[in-house]
């Protein structure tokens, strides 16, 4: 028998309707053995994700607020599941102990974490599954940050045994019994963590759309699918700010060769996009996958003649903003210039102090900013390595009046990098779409 984790987000699990559709996708494959549940997400555009709520309990709590409003909205949502699903589950007891949480010493982590906990039980409940708390196999260190050996070991020990179990996503336990939170990813990391303890054949992420979109649906009218990307791939979208998983909750399955199928709950029949190391030989491969970008970014040009001859130059520039903590996006040099793109909002704060040391430091001959630019990038392990891709993403922005500030391809060929003013984004990115399409 073959092994498949199924994580199943939010809007999957928001309300009762949600879960007769999870537990009918589970039920058509008896593969699906470990599932990952996330708390209750939006039921329609207005409302609000159950997390939301608990975290505003939190806050309340914090200074002093009047909760009780809100955590008996949180236990009407959850009460109304269980009423629709026929389900007898102590969700009283439950509340109860949030409040004494609340009341006595509220720990952020442990009320952010119960909306995963209580929709996991109920769903382990729905479907004759164990449930498995993450309290006892996702580890934490005492600094907050997650120990992948040690969770490794921990999840294998305690799914291993199981035929099929119910984990909930989002949250873990440092060494104390302290409840913690997953900062980045959430249950896509946790689902991810199982895949890889149980060596699993296959992780599905089930979602509200069917697989990764070429471009963002905002700008661009009905997007096609993608249907294979790369690991590769994937991280430099996630990177632009596409909305796919997070790198987090990538590489416990791409370190051990795992593909993962993100699936549409509301249309289970649509194949998704598949993520995997290498495509399936005989598959065909968009050669151009996507185009993604960030706007809100800002370019600082050092220039000084015979910079290529002085080895240090690049160096001090780089720990010029090391000893900053000022992170960059690119950095591309040139003969006679060093180019760095960064963010706005982090240069906001100390442009004039940073320039000020890098004339101190560099002594350049030509020290200059650019603002209010968009850094797009052109997705495709094999698009890029076509001769005509960037000639015919350069010639569509020409055509649209688009002025380009910066243009960055690595040697790796996986995307190309282009700055364009930011007034012109979506205008830009409309027309790069336009040269996938041909």
């Amino acid at each position: 028998m073959r092994t498949v984790v199924a994580k199943f987000g939010g809007t999957s699990l928001s309300c009762a309707q949600q879960f007769r559709k999870v537990q009918e996708i589970i039920k058509a494959d008896p593969d699906r053995r470990f599932i990952v549940a996330s708390a209750p997400g939006k039921r329609y555009p207005e409302d609000i994700k159950v997390t939301d709520l608990l975290l505003r309990t939190y806050r309340e709590a914090v200074q002093g607020i009047e909760y009780e409003p809100v955590l008996e909205q949180i236990r009407r949502r959850f009460d109304e599941i269980l009423t629709q699903l026929g389900i007898d589950f102590p969700l009283e007891e439950e509340i109860a102990k949030i409040r004494q949480n609340l009341q006595e010493a509220p720990d952020r982590d442990y009320i952010l974490s119960r909306g995963e906990y209580l929709n996991s039980r109920i769903l382990a409940k729905l479907l004759d599954f164990t449930f498995v708390d993450p309290e006892w196999c996702v580890c934490f260190g005492e600094d907050g940050t997650l120990n992948l050996p040690m969770t490794r070991r921990a999840m294998t020990a305690a799914l291993m045994p199981l035929h099929n179990a119910v984990i909930a996503g989002f949250y873990g336990a440092d060494m104390n019994g302290h409840i913690r939170t997953l900062t980045r990813g959430g249950s896509d990391v946790t689902g991810s963590l199982a895949a890889a303890a149980l060596k699993a054949d296959l992780y599905e992420n089930w979602t509200d759309v069917s697989g990764l979109l070429s471009a963002d649906p905002r700008i661009v009218e009905e997007p096609r699918s993608v249907k294979y990307v790369s690991y590769r791939e994937l991280r430099t979208l996630s990177y632009m700010g596409a909305s796919v998983l997070h790198t987090d909750a990538v590489l416990p399955v791409s370190d051990m060769d795992i593909p993962i199928n993100i699936r549409n709950t509301n249309r289970p029949g649509d194949e998704g996009t598949t993520i995997l190391r290498k495509i399936p030989k005989g598959a065909k491969k968009d050669p151009i996958i996507a185009v993604a970008g960030q706007p809100g970014m800002s370019v600082i040009q050092v220039e000084k003649v015979m910079v290529s001859d002085e080895s240090g130059f690049s160096a001090i520039m780089l720990d010029i903003l090391k000893n900053r903590q000022l992170p960059f996006e690119q950095c591309l040099t040139g003969i006679d210039t060093v180019t760095l793109v960064i963010r706005s909002d982090l240069l906001a704060g100390c442009k004039e102090s940073l320039f000020e040391e890098i004339r101190e430091k560099l002594k350049p001959d030509y020290l200059g900013l650019k603002e209010n630019l968009s850094m797009i990038a052109v997705i495709g392990e094999k698009g890029t390595e076509v001769s005509d891709a960037n000639v015919r993403v350069l010639q569509a922005l020409t055509a649209a009046g688009i002025s380009i500030s910066t243009m960055n391809q690595g040697a790796g060929k996986l995307n190309l990098l282009v700055g364009v003013p930011e007034e012109c984004y979506e205008e830009a990115i409309r027309a790069i779409y336009s040269t996938i399409e041909e």
